[in-house]
């Protein structure tokens, strides 16, 4: 029966990934790498990731952004990443803080997933270990593919913005994507440790799709769990609601 449940949310997981992709491409971000975020959203919020990205994340269409700002830039086209969705209709600034800073948390959830996405048929393929425990090999693997990956996503919009060397855009990406990708991390790796040894036989194998299920809900509780931690960054002026 687990089999069955996880074949269909990881099925609903994916239609969801699609969907908002196609979609992104006709309304693309006003920050290029929520083109690549809110699809890996949709991949751990089967379903439920649709509404979230037309609820918080969705733009106007290619076409009418192009016209809107034709001919001038507006103040907000010189803001420091994340900043760029207050003040303007189209990209949701009117939203309230505790959904910017959601999309924050998404933000870095989408660079923590694709790292643990990475990094979790390494670990089963490689039969890595640390101190002679698989669980903790797939840990530690999954934290330097998620860090590194969470660090590109932050690096890139600030470079974006062309206001920083490269130096310093990666200290500011080190320093926003830190606290929230440990407590992203955190959630991930206490609801796999509850779940392995209940639902999956004590094996984290990647090559199954109950793993990949439980997976998708360990990438929930991480969001959850990250999300105090970005609440915090934005108040501290470290980063900025999205």
């Amino acid at each position: 029966m687990l089999t069955f449940w996880s074949w269909i949310f990881l099925i609903l997981g994916m239609a969801t990934c699609v969907l908002i992709a196609v979609d992104v491409r006709r309304r693309p971000q006003h920050m290029a790498i929520m083109n690549v975020t809110w699809p890996i959203t949709g991949l751990y919020m089967p379903v439920l990731g649709w509404w979230v990205y037309q609820k918080m994340g969705r733009a106007a269409p290619a076409h009418e952004g192009h016209e809107s700002h034709k001919g001038h830039e507006t103040p907000e086209s010189h803001q420091h990443p994340g900043q760029e969705h207050q003040g303007s209709h189209h990209h949701h600034g009117d939203k309230p803080k505790w959904q910017g800073v959601f999309v924050s948390a998404t933000h870095c959830g989408g660079g923590c997933t694709l790292g643990d996405i990475v990094a979790a048929p390494l670990a089963t393929a490689l039969g890595f270990t640390l101190f002679g425990s698989h669980m903790a090999g797939h840990f530690m693997l999954a934290f330097v593919a998620a860090y590194a990956f969470g660090v590109l996503f932050q690096y890139l919009p600030i470079r974006e913005m062309g206001e920083r060397s490269p130096r310093q855009a990666l200290m500011d990406a080190i320093k926003a994507d830190t606290l929230s990708l440990i407590a992203f991390q955190i959630g991930m790796y206490l609801w796999m440790l509850i779940a392995t040894p209940l639902f999956l036989d004590g094996r984290m194998d990647a090559a199954t799709p109950e793993f990949w299920f439980m997976m998708q809900i360990a990438m929930l509780v991480g969001l959850l769990t990250s999300y105090p931690a970005n609440w915090l960054l934005v108040n501290k002026g470290i980063k900025h609601a999205m």
